[in-house]
């Protein structure tokens, strides 16, 4: 039987809790389906979906981070503060932006109105923007 050396067992396994997987897993399902709604032209269906990936992997790193499911709610800068995340400044302001932007793509009052202002070109801001969020959240994941 041989015997490691301290130096020998540096390397560290990171291993997320099997509902944090879940979690992103699910953010990046959304994410996806974010996508292809933009290919198919619904994009009220991509600020949706952008948003609800976001919320789905802070969701994550709340599980991840206090080890407790995360509250029910659509709050993404109350998860952003329950998972004690250092949210760089661009990222809080999208963050807030989609999370008005929510309201009215879930619940339009006016969809004539709401399909007017979520056109193409905005949808795709919001997508790329989402992901870049998506990749930070992740990145503070283990």
């Amino acid at each position: 039987m041989r015997f490691l050396a301290p130096f020998d067992m540096i390397s560290v396994v990171s291993i997320m809790f099997k509902a944090t997987q879940e979690w992103v897993k699910q953010a990046e399902y959304d994410i996806d389906t974010a996508e292809q709604m933009l290919v198919a032209g619904r994009y009220l269906y991509v600020v949706f979906f952008c948003h609800l990936a976001i919320e789905k992997m802070l969701k994550a790193a709340v599980t991840e981070r206090t080890a407790q499911p995360p509250p029910r709610t659509h709050n993404l800068i109350l998860l952003a503060q329950l998972a004690q995340l250092p949210v760089p400044q661009e990222h809080t302001e999208f963050i807030g932006k989609i999370g008005d932007a929510s309201i009215v793509t879930r619940y339009p009052q006016d969809l004539s109105q709401a399909l007017t202002e979520y056109t193409e070109p905005i949808a795709r801001l919001y997508l790329q923007h989402s992901k870049e969020v998506l990749r930070w959240i992740k990145e503070q994941l283990p």
